[in-house]
């Protein structure tokens, strides 16, 4: 626990607390049994008094750090000056305060008190046709066909990212599998997905995409494109929250975001879309089965072999500032849990990467993307995987 807490400042409390009880107890030790050599004593209680003091000082400073956020200019800075960093940042006009991208960050890790374990099986016993592992791999130019894996969508002012990084997979996945290049509903996902069926997800208040690809193997999804197909009566329940950003001014296409987070749509069980032909419970897709994927080798295996998959990781404030390169933590406060779709993975000047989708609209990071460290679980991102299947 203490080596994984990303809390400085609570490791450097446990480190006082723990130097404080051996003073205590050394002083206790030693007036009973070096009496005779109190110079043996005073010594060693010097170099103790001096590291807890240390420590302290060290909990004092970063309190100070942490008790003011940094603004995004200065994280750029802080990042940009930095030539170890790996990756480039920039004031991110998706956000017009860290406080705005902490509402997006709806996903609950493992280490969450509201997680509720799936029970997925594993996936280690599943068959790879393809056994040679390319150097790099992007889904996106491999199933060009499928273009519903380039599209970056937008969660607006939601904490539904759990529901778009699932929902995404499963589309993306059952392209593949079957060449019918169709988008489906993360409205239907984020208001429908919900309950024990779910992992208690709850819409825009948080949920769990490991239990929403459960959930989209024992129910199914509808069709549903993104908040512009509204009207067109192309698919079931396209997605009713508009896409938004923090333009100054604001554009026509990316209206400023509301002040407060949206409520979640509510779960109607019926086609939003009074032109679309079929009806809600006929237009029901099902996978075959949903299940963890438990280490690096077989998440590369499983993005060649089968495609994208559902992850989540700790963002950040620093993560909403990026631009280019492969991202690695750097500085910040760790703001919640996000779920994203990998579809890929290389290496760049030296550095193993990821290639992940966000759903912050195209105009965030690198057209919508990011490059994340490959290897290194960094931020997480290698700890909740999850993949399924279509027959």
């Amino acid at each position: 626990w203490f080596w994984s807490t990303p809390c400085t400042c609570i490791k450097l409390r446990v480190l006082s607390l723990f130097v404080y009880t051996s003073r205590q107890r050394l002083i206790f030790i030693f007036s009973h049994q070096f009496e005779a050599n109190s110079t043996i004593l005073i010594g060693l209680l010097f170099i103790i008094i001096s590291m807890q003091k240390l420590i302290l000082a060290s909990v004092a400073m970063v309190a100070a750090v942490n008790g003011q956020e940094m603004s995004f200019d200065e994280i750029a800075a802080k990042v940009n000056s930095n030539p170890s960093a790996g990756w480039t940042a920039a004031v991110p006009t998706r956000f017009g305060s860290i406080e705005e991208g902490k509402r997006l960050c709806g996903t609950w890790l493992k280490t969450d008190s509201k997680y509720t374990d799936p029970k997925l099986p594993d996936g280690r016993n599943i068959q790879y046709p393809i056994k040679e592992l390319p150097k790099e791999y992007n889904a996106v130019t491999a199933h060009s066909n499928c273009t519903v894996i380039a599209k970056v969508r937008d969660q607006s002012s939601c904490g539904s990212c759990w529901a778009f990084g699932s929902t995404e997979s499963f589309e993306d996945r059952r392209c593949i599998a079957t060449g019918e290049d169709k988008e489906f509903s993360t409205e239907d996902t984020a208001s429908c997905c919900q309950g024990f069926a779910c992992g208690f997800s709850m819409g825009c208040n948080g949920g769990q995409p490991s239990a929403a690809l459960q959930w989209m193997s024992n129910v199914g999804v509808v069709t549903g494109g993104d908040y512009p197909d509204i009207g067109k009566g192309t698919s079931c329940r396209p997605y009713t929250l508009a896409p938004c950003a923090h333009h100054v001014p604001a554009t026509s296409k990316y209206p400023k975001c509301p002040s407060n987070e949206y409520p979640t749509p509510q779960c109607t069980k019926q086609c939003s879309e009074s032109k679309y032909p079929t009806d809600y419970s006929a237009d029901k897709t099902k996978g075959s089965h949903a299940y963890s994927v438990s280490s690096v080798q077989q998440m590369m295996q499983e993005l060649v072999n089968y495609g994208p998959l559902a992850v989540a990781f700790s963002v950040y404030s620093d993560f909403l500032t990026y631009k280019s390169g492969v991202y690695t933590h750097q500085t910040g406060q760790m703001l919640g849990g996000h779920a994203v779709e990998m579809v890929g993975y290389g290496t760049e000047n030296g550095k193993d990467y990821w290639l992940v989708k966000n759903s912050w609209n195209e105009e965030w990071g690198d057209n919508g993307y990011f490059k994340i460290a490959r290897g290194t679980d960094e931020c997480g991102i290698e700890d909740d995987v999850t993949g399924i299947q279509f027959k």
